[in-house]
This record gives structure tokens, sequence and C-alpha cells, in this order.
């Protein structure tokens, strides 16, 4: 007899705001007593999943540790854990976490982000003094950010490739469970590597953008909004090992070759989108269409 046991969790943000959202974990025993895991993630873009075994009986657990687990949205299977031979079916006790972004992101520190304003703009940057807001009455404490001044209404686009995770308008609305952060304004996008990209101070016109949509690097995602022709860019991922987030000093390209720095607000900058660049982290059928490489 297959037994099926069937756990509801409500995912967790490392803050005190809870996402309302749910995934779906199952384990079935099989006819021979093994169990497989499997995993249904309900949202619209990916989540990951921490699993940690406290105990384990009749079995073992081969998995590279610790072991986390990207939840394309849908059904994901995950592992099975054999029964050892003349062993009763394997028994097992363990504890589940589920992060909205990478909490043991690999993060290439030299990866070249575009800086995300039309090719061939001037424009400088400023040192990003506060980001009150973004995490409701409180703040991180150690974080990074990178501002850009430019006029209100000029278009903005997408600094790496990523799955829009987040549209907030000038009004927070809905169940704040399900906010990626409080600041209003913003677009969210996860990256390849499971950084989270904030834009804040930018919005996107009705049916131009949607939650779950695929953005490429240099791909217009809104327009800058601020009255102050500010425009501020975060990115973070979660972490499990000290429960906090962990922010990222960005390198943003500078020139045709591809070149890039951390950005000095002492200097001003010329936008530059190279193909070499906007094409490192898509597929020959994407460079193919949406760049025109053959």
């Amino acid at each position: 007899m297959i037994h099926k046991f069937l756990f509801l969790l409500h995912l967790t943000l490392i803050s005190c705001i809870s996402m309302a959202q749910y995934v779906e974990v199952e384990a079935n025993y099989t006819a021979i007593g093994d169990c497989i895991f499997s995993a249904s993630n309900n949202a619209k873009v990916p989540m990951y999943l921490h699993i940690n075994f406290a105990d384990l009986e009749n079995t073992t657990f081969d998995e590279p540790l610790p072991y986390i687990k990207k939840l394309s949205p849908g059904f994901n299977s995950l592992f099975t854990l054999q029964r050892d031979l003349d062993a009763d079916i394997p028994r097992f006790n363990y504890e589940i976490k589920t992060f909205r972004s990478n909490p043991t992101a690999d993060v290439d520190l030299d990866f070249p982000y575009l800086i995300p304003f039309k090719e061939r703009t001037s424009l400088q940057v400023f040192d990003v003094k506060s980001i009150d807001g973004f995490w409701g009455n409180e703040n991180p404490e150690s974080w990074f950010a990178t501002g850009f001044y430019a006029k209100q209404g000029e278009d903005v686009f997408a600094s790496r490739n990523g799955i829009v995770a987040e549209i907030a308008g000038n009004v927070r609305t809905g169940d704040s469970r399900y906010w990626y952060h409080t600041w209003t304004n913003s677009i969210t996008i996860i990256q390849h590597d499971g950084t989270l990209m904030c834009y804040y101070g930018v919005k996107c016109n009705r049916g131009e953008l949607a939650v779950g949509q695929k953005v490429f690097a240099g791909q217009k995602i809104g327009e800058l909004v601020s009255k102050k022709g500010e425009l501020i860019v975060l990115i973070f991922h979660d972490s499990l090992f000290t429960k906090k987030m962990s922010f990222i000093i960005p390198q943003f390209v500078i020139n045709d070759n591809g070149d890039a720095e951390i950005l000095n607000s002492a200097k001003t900058y010329q936008v530059s989108h190279p193909i070499l660049i906007k094409d490192l982290e898509m597929t020959r059928r994407e460079k193919r269409k949406h760049l025109r490489i053959k």
C-alpha cells in the first residue's frame, strides 16, 4: 500500500514579513518501501526550498548538503529516500524553509551589469544615503545601493536577464505577506544566480510587463517616475546561515568593450549596452530571436 503525506507549508521571509503563498511538498512511499519527495510551486516565479533532516532511519540521504532546490512554477521532482536492504520503510523527521531568492547564491562579484538607461545617454550616479521604507519600519543592518540621476520619464532598462518577480505601483495593495519589500514604484527581478534586483523609482505601463515574464539585459522595463529624477537599484538575496539579507556591490559596464567597474559618484558615464554583454545569459535561440545573432 502506498502511503501519501501532504504538507502545506507557509513560505516565510527572513524577516517579520511572511509570505502568504504556499508550496506543497509530498512524500510518497512506493510498493518497495522507497520514499519519493516532490514539490509544487504555486507561484508564478521560482522559489527556493531548503530541507533539513534531523533524524533518518532505515535510509540515507545522499544529496549534497545543505539541500537547496530551485522550484520552478508547477511540479518539481526532488529526491528519493531508498529503503535500506532488509530494513523497514524509511522513517524521518525534517524541517523545511522556503525562500524567494537563493539563500546560498554563488554570486559572481565581477558580473558586468548594464547601466539601466538608454544607450549613449550621459548620466551621473550618486551615493545612496538611505533605503528607508525598503523593509517596512526596519532597515537591514548592512546594505548597498546604487543611485542614478536621470530625467523623469526616461526609459529604464534591465541590467541583467531575469524573471519579473514583483511590480509595485505608487500605492501598495493586497496582502503584505506577498510583498518582496515595501517600496512603491518599483520592479523586482529574480536573476539567473538567484539574486533579486530591485529598481526603485520606476513604473511600467499596463500590459508592458507581467509577473513571471522573462526579461533580457538591455530590454526596456519601465519609465523613471521619481520627481527627483532618481533611480535606486539594489541587488540582494536571502542567507541560509546568517538569517539576514546579503547585498551585492555590482560592477556596471562603462564602455563598448564591456569593461565594468564599481561606479564612482565623482564621474559622468555614457551608457553602453554591448551585445557581448547582453548575450551572456542567453540561449542560442534567444540570441537569434532578440539579438539577430545566427
